[in-house]
């Protein structure tokens, strides 16, 4: 038989590492561990210029029914990160500024959900960060039982509690609390890497050269004329 759980208890990263991942951005994390964690195009922000990382607490939800969250909020510690997916489709605004007030409170970062939030006006001027699937003012109910802190699958990817959660303009990518460090390593070498590249591209080389891509250019059929 299913069990629905509160599981008050997690382990979570190094606050410091969580934090250095969350400057680094998603897009350098992601293709810096192997182009891996992303959790695809249909979670947006609702907020621009925004780049944050915290500890997964997850959330188990029925679809329609935000009951879980508010049982999620006494978990969620400072620095954390409310990750909540529902056991199927939903369109409902889950969310909106009185959840949001509570775990800003508690020091929550920010919200990832795969159904709707509303209040989203309100959600920017008080600086609370949501990724969501939609938008919406479709009210919930508060009748069916849940999971907090179990594994959730999200957009394809498992998420666990304690994983480190980084979310910006460009999406959100997840790094398994056991691969944070070596993936703020990767993120670091990568970030050193691009700086370099950087200062080549300002002094006016091409990426085509210096990337050696003339040449596969010539070798996959492409012709360089002068003119037609």
């Amino acid at each position: 038989m299913n069990r629905n759980l509160v599981v008050r208890h997690i382990g979570r990263a190094d606050p410091a590492v969580v934090a250095a991942l969350g400057e680094a951005g998603t897009a350098t994390v992601h293709e810096a561990i192997g182009r891996v964690g992303y959790v695809g195009p249909h979670l947006r922000p609702i907020q621009h210029d925004v780049r944050i990382a915290g500890s997964a607490v997850t959330v188990l939800s029925h679809p329609g029914d935000n009951i879980m969250i508010h049982a999620a909020v006494e978990c969620c510690h400072e620095g954390d990160v409310l990750v909540v997916v529902n056991t199927a489709p939903s369109t409902h605004g889950m969310f909106g500024e009185l959840l949001a007030t509570s775990l800003q409170t508690r020091g929550v970062r920010g919200l990832v959900i795969d159904a709707g939030v509303r209040d989203t006006s309100e959600l920017r001027q008080m600086g609370f960060p949501v990724w969501s699937q939609y938008v919406s003012c479709q009210g919930t109910v508060k009748s069916t039982a849940g999971s907090v802190n179990v594994p959730v699958v999200l957009g394809g990817l498992v998420v666990n509690p304690g994983d480190v959660v980084c979310a910006d303009d460009d999406g959100v990518v997840v790094v398994p609390r056991a691969d944070a460090e070596w993936a703020l390593a990767q993120s670091q070498a990568r970030i050193t890497k691009e700086a370099a590249t950087r200062e080549r591209l300002l002094a006016g080389e091409l990426g085509v050269d210096f990337y050696g891509l003339r040449q596969k250019l010539i070798e996959l059929g492409v012709e360089y004329v002068d003119e037609l």
